[in-house]
C-alpha cells in the first residue's frame, strides 16, 4: 500500500444529526449554523470528514429521512446560503463534507406523489411503484424493513403502493428511466456544489422484483443483517441484481470529478452480495457499512475474530467500514453498561485497526441512550410497535424506538447542556448526566474519553502505518480471552497495538526493546527480556 491511495482510505467520517448538535436560533432544534460554529471543535479533535444526516425540505415525520424537495432546505435547519457556508467552512478547514443521500424514497408529501396518486393516467404516476391488489388483499406478501405490509392501499385510485420503510415513505421506481435520470441529476447538484461524496441510506431497497414473487417464509422474527424478518426471506424485494448494476452506475458519476467523490453505502446483505456492490474490479461503492461492531463484546477473542474475518473478507484493496453506532442504534456506552475502560480501549481499536473509522456525535465524549416513556416517543418507528410490553424488546435485545439515541449533543455542563439557551425546550430532552458528561469539562481532563480520542487521531493522521499499513494479528500467548494484539505495517514504519480487556495484569513476549510509545493507556511497562506488561484495562500502541 502506498501513500497514493484515495483519500477516504485514510479518513475519519463523524456523523452529525443536524437536529441534535447544536441549536443557534433558539427553537430547540439543531442548525446548520449550529454545525459551523463547532467545525474548530471538530477540526481540533482530528475528524478529517463530516456527514451531515438529512436536512433537505421534510415534513419531518422521520426527522428528514421523509424529503419533500431534495434541492431546498428544512427553514428549521436553515437555508441554502447556510449549506454553501457550510461547505465553505469545512473546505476552508482542509476537511470533508458527505451528505445523507435517500433514494429510495420521497416523503408522501413531495409533489411528485401527489401527482403520482391524484390519477392512474397522470404523468408521474410511474415514478412510484402502484400494482392491483389480490382482491382486497395485497398485490404480494412483500412486508416493510421495519414490519407490517409494504404495500399500502390508496382508494382515490383503487391500487397499493409499495414502501420499503413507512407507510409515508413511498417507494420510487428505479425501473422507469426518468426516475433515474432525475435522481442522478439530483446528486450531481449537490456534487457540484463542491460536496464530497454520500452516506447511501437504505440502498439495497432500490429495486424489487420484477415479476413481484412472493417472499419464501422464514423462521427468522429478527435478523440480525436484515436479510430475512418477521418470519419472511427477503428474497425478492431487496438486493436485486439491478441495485448491484445501479451502484455501478453511480460510481460513474462519482469519478467523473477531478476529484472522485466517495460513495458510502448502507447496505444489509450476505458477504457475496456485499462484494457485488464494492465490484469485483472495485468499480461499485467505495465501501459500505460493517454491523458486526454495533454490539460489541468486551473481549478480546470475539473482536479478534472479526478483524481475522475481516481481513479474510475485505483484505486490500477492499477497506472494512468500522462503526460502533448511529442515528438507528443503541449508543455504544450503553452497550457497554457505561464502562469507560472499555469505551477506551474500543476508541483504540477502532482508530487504530485497518479500515475507516465512523464515529457517530458524542460517542468521544461517552454519551449514552436516554430513556423516555412511551407517550414521550418521538420517532415513528417507535410510535409504531409502542403497544408491546417492554420486556418484549429487552428479550430480544434491542429498542424500539430511536429516540434514545438522538439526544441532544452535551457541549457544557449547564442547563440544556449548551445545546440550546437555558430556559428553551429543545425538541428531545437533554440526558441528566450532562454535568458530568459534555465535552467542555472533558477539554480540561487530559485522561478524558475526549483527550483520549484527541490523541488517538492524531497519532492515527501522522502514522502512514496506522492509517494505510497492513495488517497482521499477534500471538497472544495464553492470553487468548483477554489480550488483543496486532500490528500495523507501513515501508520502515512497524507499530503494534496492544489491549488488556481484563481486569488482570497481562504480558506479552517481545523480542526487542520497542523505540517509542506512542499512546499509552494504564500501566505499561517493559521488562528486560523485552516482554511487554500490561496492566488492568491498559492499551498501548508501540513503534517498534
Amino acid at each position: 500500500m502506498n501513500d497514493q491511495s484515495p483519500w477516504w482510505r485514510k479518513t475519519t467520517i463523524y456523523q452529525i444529526y443536524p437536529r441534535s448538535f447544536l441549536d443557534t436560533n433558539r427553537d430547540g432544534i439543531g442548525d446548520l449554523q449550529g454545525i459551523i460554529a463547532k467545525l474548530d471543535y471538530l477540526h481540533d479533535l482530528g475528524i478529517e470528514t463530516i456527514w451531515v444526516s438529512p436536512f433537505f425540505s421534510s415534513p419531518q415525520r422521520d426527522f428528514g429521512y421523509d424529503i419533500s424537495d431534495y434541492l431546498s432546505i428544512a427553514p428549521e435547519f436553515g437555508d441554502l446560503e447556510d449549506v454553501d457556508q457550510l461547505i465553505e467552512e469545512v473546505h476552508r478547514r482542509d476537511m470533508r463534507i458527505l451528505f445523507d443521500l435517500v433514494l429510495n424514497h420521497t416523503s408522501d408529501q413531495h409533489p411528485w406523489f401527489q401527482s403520482s396518486r391524484s390519477s392512474r393516467d397522470d404523468p408521474k404516476r410511474d415514478w412510484y411503484i402502484w400494482k392491483d391488489g389480490n382482491g382486497s388483499r395485497p398485490p404480494n406478501n412483500w412486508r416493510s424493513i421495519v414490519g407490517g405490509s409494504g404495500w399500502h392501499f390508496d382508494a382515490s385510485t383503487d391500487q397499493w403502493y409499495y414502501a420499503s420503510f413507512l407507510p409515508f415513505q413511498p417507494d420510487l421506481n428505479y425501473r422507469n428511466p426518468q426516475v433515474v435520470s432525475q435522481m442522478m441529476s439530483i446528486a450531481r447538484h449537490w456534487l457540484d456544489k463542491g460536496v464530497d461524496g454520500y452516506r447511501l441510506d437504505i440502498f439495497h431497497c432500490l429495486f424489487e422484483d420484477k415479476e413481484f414473487r412472493n417472499n419464501p417464509w422464514s423462521t427468522k422474527l429478527i435478523s440480525k443483517n436484515s436479510t430475512a424478518g418477521f418470519f419472511q426471506d427477503f428474497v425478492y424485494n431487496l438486493n436485486q441484481p439491478e441495485t448491484v448494476q445501479f451502484a455501478y452506475q453511480i460510481r460513474k458519476l462519482a469519478e467523473s470529478y477531478p476529484e472522485p467523490k466517495l460513495l458510502l453505502g448502507e447496505i444489509f446483505a450476505d458477504l457475496a452480495t456485499q462484494k457485488e456492490y464494492l465490484g469485483r474490479d472495485q468499480d461499485g461503492l467505495h465501501l459500505i457499512f460493517l454491523w458486526d461492531l454495533l454490539f460489541p463484546r468486551p473481549n478480546a477473542a470475539y473482536l479478534q475474530k472479526i478483524l481475522a474475518r475481516y481481513e479474510d473478507d475485505y483484505s486490500h484493496p477492499y477497506q472494512p467500514v468500522l462503526v460502533y453506532g448511529n442515528h438507528d442504534h443503541q449508543r455504544l456506552m450503553s452497550n457497554i453498561q457505561g464502562d469507560t475502560n472499555m469505551a477506551r480501549l474500543l476508541a483504540v481499536l477502532q482508530l487504530t485497526a485497518r479500515g475507516v473509522p465512523v464515529i457517530y456525535y458524542g460517542e468521544e465524549i461517552g454519551m449514552s441512550q436516554i430513556s423516555l416513556p412511551k407517550q414521550q416517543w418521538m420517532d415513528p418507528v417507535g410510535q409504531r410497535y409502542s403497544w408491546l410490553p417492554v420486556f418484549i424488546p429487552k428479550l430480544l435485545k434491542m429498542g424500539l424506538t430511536r429516540d434514545g439515541c438522538r439526544a441532544p449533543m452535551q457541549w457544557e455542563a449547564e442547563e440544556n447542556a449548551g445545546f440550546t439557551p437555558p430556559g428553551l425546550e429543545p425538541w428531545l430532552p437533554v440526558n441528566t448526566d450532562f454535568r458530568q458528561v459534555n465535552a467542555a469539562t472533558q477539554q480540561s481532563q487530559p485522561d478524558s474519553l475526549l483527550n483520549t480520542y484527541r490523541q488517538l487521531l492524531q497519532i492515527r493522521a501522522s502514522n502512514p502505518a496506522i492509517h494505510s499499513g497492513g495488517f497482521e494479528l499477534v500471538s497472544r500467548d495464553g492470553n487468548s480471552q483477554q489480550l488483543l494484539a496486532y500490528k500495523r505495517c507501513h515501508d520502515d514504519q512497524e507499530i503494534m497495538i496492544l489491549m488488556n480487556f481484563s481486569g488482570k495484569r497481562l504480558s506479552i513476549s517481545q523480542q526487542a526493546k520497542f523505540d517509542q510509545m506512542l499512546f499509552k493507556s494504564g500501566e505499561i511497562t517493559q521488562g528486560e527480556h523485552g516482554d511487554i506488561y500490561l496492566g488492568p484495562y491498559a492499551a498501548a500502541i508501540i513503534r517498534i
